[in-house]
């Protein structure tokens, strides 16, 4: 799952990164070292107090991460997730209310500094969606009035 900044300006964030930050729910999974190899990859494991890392041109942007701080597990905030279409491909990232949280909870000063655009964005998004379901509502009750007078001329019409 995509999250940090890189997901944060998938839904919209004015904001700009330069990694892209990769949460897995199990780093061991076969299918990440099948996906390196494929790219000309390799997984450095956890040595001392570096966190495993990509080697590789290819995977040179891409970060792991090993927690979510201020969030639950992998397999609860995946709950809180959103599949994005990029390109051919369709991928999961974390919802912006939930990368806010991660953020504050954190409090790094570049964190900080970047809360109030990600609230700002959020606030946008929120406003727009209840925007397009008012409209999606009000066209369900059109419809259903030109249903009601459409059967209403249809019964009137029997009757003559």
């Amino acid at each position: 799952m995509i999250v940090g900044a890189a997901a944060a300006a998938l839904q919209g964030a004015p904001i700009v990164t330069q990694d892209i930050d990769l949460w897995f729910r199990d780093i061991h999974d076969p299918g990440i070292g099948k996906a390196l190899a494929k790219v000309g990859g390799a997984f450095v494991p956890s040595i001392g107090l570096h966190p495993p890392a990509f080697a590789g041109e290819a995977v040179r942007l891409f970060d792991i991460v090993l927690t979510m701080h201020g969030l639950g597990a992998f397999d609860e905030e995946k709950k809180h997730s959103l599949i994005v279409d990029l390109g051919r491909l369709s991928v999961r990232i974390l919802a912006l209310e939930r990368i806010i949280k991660s953020k504050e909870t954190v409090g790094r000063p570049k964190d900080e500094l970047t809360i109030p655009v990600l609230r700002d964005a959020l606030a946008a998004i929120e406003k727009k969606k209840a925007l397009e379901t008012r409209r999606g509502g009000q066209t369900a009750r059109l419809r259903g009035k030109d249903s009601a007078k459409t059967a209403s001329r249809r019964r009137a019409s029997r009757h003559k």
